[in-house]
């Protein structure tokens, strides 16, 4: 079993900034990449971030420059650093990984999701 769990989500002004964190445990051989995900009300689920097991990172265009994502392997951590947030920002923001597991399988999971909301 491979468990994902966000945290750092809240309710913050215009222009602040939030950390999110992802910790993965479990089952865990190694984890291949990490990345942020969010979805709005009404919208579908959209990219934010990912970064591969090397540290090669990928943003979204809405993020970029306001937003940083890193890792620490070993602890099987991501996060997510964000500036200068907008209301348009808010959103449950859910952690994925790919994952290959001590029997040998291989994985994407989810973390059960963090509310961000940017709200004056």
């Amino acid at each position: 079993q491979v468990q994902l769990v966000e945290s750092g989500g809240g309710l913050v002004q215009p222009g602040e900034s939030l950390r999110l964190s992802c910790a993965a445990s479990g089952s865990i051989r190694s984890v291949s990449f990490m990345g942020w995900y969010r979805q709005a009300p009404g919208k579908q689920r959209e990219l934010v971030a990912s970064v591969s097991s090397n540290g090669n990172t990928n943003y979204a265009d809405s993020v970029k420059g306001r937003c940083t994502i890193s890792r620490d392997n070993a602890k099987n951590t991501v996060f997510l650093q964000m500036n200068s947030l907008k209301p348009e920002d808010t959103a449950v923001y859910y952690c994925n990984a790919g994952v290959f597991t001590i029997a040998s399988t291989y994985g994407a999971y989810w973390g059960q999701g963090t509310q961000v909301t940017v709200s004056s």
